[in-house]
């Protein structure tokens, strides 16, 4: 990390390098700016995670100034659940996501938070607000790209601030695909990029020199923040993740920009044409890697 530098926002081609077919065909996939072989991405989240994992909640809230608990809780409240509802948290980490999905579903329903780090769920696992829901918030240490659970389980899966870290973000979107009832919603709450150039300016600057400083001071780290802010300028735009949805199968699919469009919320449904899936996943086994702590059938 170069103080003072602010770092390019990636152009649309730079930003497909993000995509599966980019990955498959060239054998690599990036973290940040930092470019692995394919296999080697997913050790390297880990130890990121690793790291954090201890502070991680508190860093979210110094860093954003509170602000992404609003994001999360407006993100659920677009998905409109239901009493009953069985939900799928991927990347669900601490937990904040699972505990805003408790208050709509009442003590019928069920959120299955699936992460393939333990440190993270562990984390979060011990905070009082998860304790507190714990015959609701189940936990499932696995891999996103190959869901441990059956097909059409779940009535929403959602997945925030995550998705930009797996290796294969489009067949992790697939599974979440698979796993949905017919009628099933998804949401993807993600950061992006700034509407206004005046705000983005700043954001940057704020993103490669505040963030990475905080995180040497506190954490130990500036390089983990400075890799977090680099893997969201690679990260597929709100109108093209919204494309690669449509593509995996998801109908009226519509996102919301939130302050100035740092954060973007994404939902899409899985319908049935004919009593038909409009799309259907090839990989269905329930093969999921990782060690499980919990199941669903």
């Amino acid at each position: 990390m170069k103080t003072w530098k602010l770092p390019k926002w990636f152009n649309r081609d730079e930003r497909r390098r993000m995509l599966d077919a980019y990955v498959d065909r060239a054998g690599t996939a990036y973290f940040g700016f930092r470019q692995f072989q394919a296999s080697d991405k997913v050790n390297a989240v880990l130890a990121h995670f690793n790291r954090v994992a201890p502070k991680y909640d508190f860093m979210n809230s110094v860093l954003s100034f509170g602000i992404h608990y609003a994001w999360k809780r407006k993100a659920v409240r677009m998905l409109a659940l239901k009493p009953g509802d069985q939900i799928l948290d991927v990347c669900g980490g601490t937990g904040d996501l699972a505990v805003y999905c408790t208050n709509h579903i009442g003590h019928a329903g069920k959120v299955f938070l699936y992460d393939i780090n333990r440190a993270m769920m562990e984390a979060g696992r011990s905070r009082p607000q998860n304790t507190a829901r714990s015959r609701q918030i189940h936990y499932i240490q696995g891999d996103a790209e190959q869901i441990a659970c059956g097909d059409e389980r779940f009535d929403a899966a959602l997945v925030g601030f995550g998705i930009r870290n797996l290796t294969h973000l489009e067949k992790g979107f697939q599974e979440m695909f698979r796993v949905l009832k017919p009628g099933g919603q998804i949401l993807c709450l993600e950061f992006s990029k700034p509407v206004n150039p005046v705000f983005r300016w700043l954001y940057d600057f704020y993103s490669f020199n505040i963030m990475p400083l905080l995180g040497k001071l506190i954490v130990g780290s500036a390089e983990s923040y400075a890799c977090l802010s680099e893997t969201i300028r690679m990260f597929p735009l709100p109108g093209e993740l919204s494309a690669i949805l449509r593509k995996i199968g998801f109908h009226r699919v519509a996102y919301h920009r939130m302050t100035n469009g740092i954060a973007v919320a994404h939902v899409g449904l899985k319908e049935q044409s004919n009593g038909l899936l409009q799309n259907t996943n090839q990989n269905k086994s329930e093969n999921g890697h990782g060690v499980v702590t919990g199941s669903v059938k």
